[in-house]
């Protein structure tokens, strides 16, 4: 540990950051309980939970800033097996989760344009060009990010994070581990399993070795534990847009996503979530919806459209559609019953095998009916997303099968979920506002 960053650490992080980062969370409380809607406001006033949320995700990459000389890094896609990492105490970096927040703040696509001067394709997925613009340029609005001592990629979301990473790779001149993960077509084999189980296991000496220090299967089990307990928890909370009116929208979902993410396990993850659905509790017990006149229910498939959360929300809101329930916010939750803690790595291999752009579009599709039925669903809408092509393959089928099969209205919804020079706000009104108009005829 390097003294001089160690002491950066602890006075800018540990003694000023934190004690910043609550006064400020606080202050956001106290503006968000303090807010009245106008009368003619579709929405209820948010979730103050929110705050928290953002309290923990400042911290994270507050804390990432002075992370170098204190503690190893590593950067990690979304689906990778983190238990061995959070074992041997890395700092974990998401730049899907990075790319993430700099679209919703607006930032992505200056990073992107960056990625593209440089020679990548506006074809690429845009997560993508954004960090690698990051990374090139070191501009974020994160303020820094920290450089990785090692790279962790898992191919259950896509191909692309191979040659992503692969770029990181040649670009900081820091080892990569590939977890390579066989497509389920059908129900997982044994061998698949051993496949993804001998590879993760691999993992351990490389970290180790970059880490200094040895694993032991005591704290393997305990973060594995941990996990589990903040998934069924984040599962749990997704579960109560059930209710009629739902106390909570799918963008309320992608909102307060990160922790589950970036933070997964993390006791103070588990408190926030804990005071989350305790807070969605009250709105049920208090009859309260998220939106006020909540008429028609609504899924979302897909990434969200991060740059356009807020209007999405009003617009649909005004026509008394609520947008409960995601496939994407709820894969976080959904493998959380295959989480064991007494076998924690052939455990973590079925998990990482099982993330829903891993399976066949015909399991998505299952699930989306699943949906249909358990939310009582009067649509669907599907992003169809230009720059992540595995989410959106098969929507026209899913799309027409829904309405045809089970007659749920679905629309494709043509954009980009950080990109938006690829949005067109008329095109999307219309679609939508014709989509609202097919659900109220039917």
């Amino acid at each position: 540990m390097n003294p001089k960053s160690y002491l950066a650490y602890t006075l800018g992080y540990q003694l000023f950051g934190k004690s910043f980062l609550s006064w400020q969370r606080h202050s956001d409380e106290r503006k968000l309980r303090a807010i009245r809607p106008a009368p003619d406001d579709p929405l209820n006033p948010p979730l103050v939970g929110t705050a928290r949320m953002k309290e923990l995700m400042s911290r994270h990459y507050l804390e990432g800033r002075y992370a170098n000389g204190v503690r190893k890094v590593a950067w990690v896609t979304s689906g990778a097996p983190i238990e061995v990492l959070r074992a041997l105490d890395f700092f974990l970096i998401y730049p899907e989760n990075h790319a993430a927040l700099c679209g919703a703040r607006r930032h992505a696509e200056g990073l992107a344009v960056e990625a593209e001067n440089a020679g990548y394709s506006r074809d690429i997925c845009s997560y993508a060009r954004t960090d690698i613009g990051a990374a090139l340029s070191g501009r974020t609005p994160m303020g820094k990010l920290p450089r990785p001592d090692l790279l962790v990629c898992c191919t259950n979301i896509c191909q692309t994070v191979l040659y992503w990473y692969r770029v990181l790779a040649a670009h900081f001149g820091v080892p990569l581990y590939v977890v390579d993960t066989p497509f389920l077509y059908e129900k997982v084999a044994d061998h698949q399993l051993d496949y993804v189980l001998e590879q993760i296991e691999g993992l351990i000496p490389v970290a180790e070795k970059v880490a200094g220090r040895r694993v032991s299967r005591g704290r393997l089990q305990e973060i594995m534990e941990q996990g589990k307990d903040c998934a069924e928890l984040w599962l749990e909370i997704m579960d109560r847009a059930q209710h009629r009116p739902s106390p909570i929208t799918a963008f309320d979902g992608f909102i307060n996503m990160g922790p589950i993410v970036d933070l997964r396990g993390e006791p103070e993850t588990f408190a926030f979530y804990k005071e989350l659905l305790r807070e969605i509790d009250r709105r049920i017990e208090q009859g309260v919806g998220a939106i006020r006149d909540e008429r028609k229910r609504v899924l979302w498939d897909n990434l969200p459209v991060w740059y356009k959360i807020g209007k999405l929300s009003r617009h649909l809101g005004a026509k008394g559609v609520n947008v409960i329930v995601s496939t994407y916010t709820y894969a976080w939750g959904e493998l959380a019953p295959m989480m064991d803690a007494s076998d924690p790595m052939r455990s973590a291999a079925r998990v990482y095998l099982h993330p829903i752009l891993n399976r066949s579009t015909g399991d998505k599709l299952r699930s989306m009916r699943e949906m249909v039925a358990r939310f009582q669903l009067d649509g669907a809408i599907l992003h169809s997303d230009r720059s992540c092509k595995p989410y959106s393959l098969g929507q026209i089928d899913q799309r027409d099968n829904l309405a045809n099969d089970l007659g749920v209205p679905a629309v494709l919804l043509e954009a980009d979920h950080n990109d938006p020079r690829v949005y067109s706000d008329e095109q999307a009104d219309a679609r939508l506002d014709a989509f609202v108009e097919t659900m109220e005829a039917a």
